[in-house]
């Protein structure tokens, strides 16, 4: 999928060589799965593990205007590319 407006992206894209990410996916009992691709992921790349883990650790966080019921249904998991 195309990118609508990518200078409003606060890494924006570029040649570097970013060896380390985040995948995230969806818990499938997500229901917002039955209007989007079941296989839906995105990508986040770093060209540190440290910058990575940091991301990592941030996205993990429980959001700051979340309610005390929400129960967030994203999937964080570290890559890398050897």
């Amino acid at each position: 999928m195309d990118i609508s407006a990518p200078h409003n992206l606060i890494d924006p894209l570029d040649d570097t060589e970013r060896r380390y990410g985040i995948r995230v996916t969806i818990e499938p009992t997500d229901p917002f799965l039955r209007l989007i691709d079941p296989e839906w992921e995105k990508y986040h790349w770093y060209e540190t593990a440290e910058e990575r883990d940091h991301a990592l650790a941030d996205m993990r966080e429980r959001h700051l205007y979340s309610r005390d019921a929400d129960r967030p249904t994203l999937i964080f998991a570290p890559v890398a590319h050897e």
